[in-house]
């Protein structure tokens, strides 16, 4: 039983690892904050007059605003939908007894340890390029004319690529809650006359439903502010700017700090809106 000695000492163990935290986490929000109601332009004389909310507003009516924040829902949903589905189904496969498992979970765990940046140009040069890519190739024996994926189906190609990144993360997650399954469970299911799909829908994926929702919370914590991807393939063209590059290109290419600040602001409050749904939504599995 822990006495009031020990917890204190365990906060005090703890308090420079709070206090880092908060610094790491604090100070750039602070700043963002900051410079959100400045008129900061470094390369343009560095001027930070105050400019009160106006560039919240240039920000929020800027043409550009809308569909960045409509493409990176749909990344979002999009990648949600294939990691979760395909997730389900590889740790449901990689479950099973089978030669070399070890390795096989190793090989299709190992695409989540790869840099976004390096994944993407391996997709966009290797397998998309309309002319040497592999799927032009595989297009090409068919008769088919090669399809030239990131201007062609641009958006789908992103979520592709985010996928195959993300869908290891959702496999393990998912596969080491199947693991946990009382196997007794299933084999009294299938004693009982149940077939696989109805042992599935009522035994498997409901116990599942934790994991599932871990799945969706980490992920869209994450995609949210997905830009790398973006960067070395699309460059934002084609329909698939972000809102993180839309404050990319304010920023660092416009050299208006003020407004990609604003932006900034912006994309916590989106984040925190569709986390609130989400917990509200899915996040009840976890106190199930």
């Amino acid at each position: 039983m822990a006495t009031q000695h020990s917890r204190s000492s365990a906060r005090l163990m703890m308090a420079p690892a709070v206090v880092l935290l908060l610094g790491w986490m604090l100070v750039p929000l602070t700043m963002t904050l900051y410079f959100s109601f400045k008129k900061y332009l470094p390369l343009r004389g560095g001027d930070l007059g105050g400019v009160g909310f106006d560039n919240y507003a240039r920000f929020l009516t800027s043409s550009a605003f809308w569909p960045s924040g409509q493409t990176t829902l749909v990344i979002v949903g999009g990648v949600l939908a294939i990691t979760v589905v395909l997730g389900i189904f590889l740790a449901i496969l990689l479950n099973q007894p089978m030669w070399g498992q070890g390795m096989v979970r190793i090989l299709v765990i190992a695409p989540f340890f790869v840099m976004p940046t390096v994944s993407a140009l391996v997709w966009k040069n290797m397998f998309m390029d309309p002319n040497y890519g592999l799927l032009a190739h595989l297009w090409k024996l068919f008769g088919a004319t090669p399809v030239e994926w990131l201007s062609q189906a641009s958006l789908p190609s992103i979520i592709m690529i985010v996928s195959w990144q993300w869908l290891p993360f959702a496999t393990l997650i998912l596969l080491t809650a199947i693991q946990s399954l009382d196997s007794e469970q299933l084999e009294a299911a299938e004693m009982d006359g149940a077939l696989a799909h109805k042992r599935f829908a009522y035994i498997t994926l409901p116990h599942l439903g934790r994991a599932i929702t871990v799945v969706i919370l980490i992920q869209t914590i994450f995609l949210l502010s997905i830009f790398a991807e973006i960067f070395v393939t699309t460059g934002g063209a084609f329909g698939t700017k972000t809102l993180s590059y839309l404050i990319f290109q304010r920023v660092l290419e416009s050299q208006n700090v003020g407004l990609g600040s604003a932006g900034g602001v912006y994309a916590i409050i989106l984040a925190n809106i569709v986390a609130y749904f989400l917990v509200r939504i899915v996040g009840k599995n976890l106190d199930a």
